[in-house]
């Protein structure tokens, strides 16, 4: 994607940033010293939305071009002060034999590959705090469920796609279940209420029932 920056609605730019990196690197800059009337930044996959009410937008986005120079120039090995943040699991879910079917591998080898690998998220989305993580195991890239739950506990552990995710709500969903965390993601009183935010790396860790 070409990286520019254009109008989003009445209050909002929105930052074509052109890779997920850059995306939390911009993030990782805005948050580090906020500018004056923003209220939302909401970090994608290639893009970064700014929501800033009332705000002279014309020198936000003088701003914002600035600090996506910035972005870029960080280069390839940098780091934007990253968290780490381990999530217990206890791998009981309804759909992990379905997964190590659809995978080739035994319940144990899915378990094991989920835990293995440091995931980061990517972006926020499809409900409060919903994080997809990315790097996710080829072998363990499964579609959705045909038809969706309609209802998903709070800290249900699930795969689908490329992505992994611990659900922050009980909401619907089509996610495949590998079990359940008591490690809450989201928590409204919190500043900020997501426990997995953008740019954090993750690891899973099995523990007992």
């Amino acid at each position: 994607m070409t990286s520019g920056i254009r109008r989003a609605g009445e209050d909002s730019l929105l930052v074509e940033t052109g890779s997920l990196e850059i995306s939390h690197r911009l993030d990782a800059l805005l948050r580090a010293d906020r500018p004056a009337g923003v209220v939302e930044i909401v970090p994608g996959p290639e893009t970064v939305l700014v929501t800033a009410p009332g705000a002279d937008l014309s020198g936000l986005r003088s701003l914002l071009s600035h600090l996506l120079g910035t972005a870029r120039d960080l280069g390839a090995g940098a780091s934007m002060a990253e968290r780490s943040v381990t999530v217990p699991v206890v791998y009981d879910g309804a759909d992990l034999d379905d997964v190590a079917a659809l995978s080739g591998l035994s319940a144990e080898e899915v378990v094991e590959r989920h835990t293995r690998r440091e995931l980061v998220v990517g972006w926020l989305g499809f409900a409060p705090g919903f994080a997809y993580l990315t790097g996710l195991d080829p072998a363990l890239h499964v579609p959705r469920l045909p038809t969706p739950r309609t209802a998903v506990p709070a800290g249900a552990v699930a795969i689908a796609g490329p992505y992994s995710a611990v659900y922050p709500s009980a909401s619907p969903g089509g996610w495949r279940l590998l079990g359940h965390s008591l490690m809450a993601v989201w928590d409204v009183t919190a500043d900020p209420p997501a426990v997995l935010t953008p740019g954090t790396r993750v690891r899973f860790r099995a523990v007992a029932g």
